[in-house]
């Protein structure tokens, strides 16, 4: 697997790579890719640990202190407890979701997946992700996972992100286009 050039460009990068060289080499992949989902969800419905993650007034020792009882409480691997640690006493939480990413995109590849980030106005179903994994895992000819956000800054329809590929469905982008016709 290539990382030099793309991912490790950037610092949540470096801090990807190095997470997930970790939990290769100690066989623990899907554990910490779990452990970071939930992390993921917690970052998104509690706005007490997105404020310990993006606060520059919270002190690193108090950073540090909450994402341990995070990581107790979510039951996490020790793996990511420690590196959200490490995270905590570099003063580089901020960087977490952007890490999140990253990881999923090695370990995808590492289990010879494809990921697809998809934005939707509101969340997908399970019934619709599965037609979505199997319609893109037929154009692409990979399996697909899927890394599924809602923004309902896109009013409706969908974003798929492939690769360099995106497909923009979505009803904000439909709309600005007809604006921009109308225009002249």
């Amino acid at each position: 697997m290539e990382t030099s050039g793309g991912i490790r460009a950037s610092l949540a990068g470096r801090y990807a790579s190095a997470l997930f060289e970790l939990a290769r080499d100690e066989r623990q992949i899907e554990a910490v890719a779990s452990s970071l989902r939930a992390i993921r969800e917690t970052l998104e419905t509690s706005p007490d640990l997105r404020a310990v993650t993006t606060s520059p007034l919270i002190d690193r020792a108090e950073a540090h202190k909450a994402v341990a009882a995070t990581a107790a409480a979510l039951k996490l691997d020790g793996t990511t407890t420690n590196f959200l640690g490490v995270l905590a006493r570099n003063g580089r939480l901020r960087q977490l979701p952007e890490v999140i990413r990253l990881f999923s995109r090695l370990a995808s590849d590492h289990r010879g997946e494809t990921t697809a980030e998809v934005v939707s106005a509101r969340p997908l179903d399970d019934d619709q992700v599965a037609a979505l994994k199997q319609q893109l895992g037929a154009r692409v000819g990979r399996d697909i996972n899927i890394d599924a956000r809602v923004d309902p800054s896109i009013l409706g329809g969908i974003v798929v992100r492939l690769g360099s590929q995106m497909i923009d469905a979505s009803i904000r982008t439909k709309l600005n286009t007809l604006a921009t016709a109308m225009k002249g």
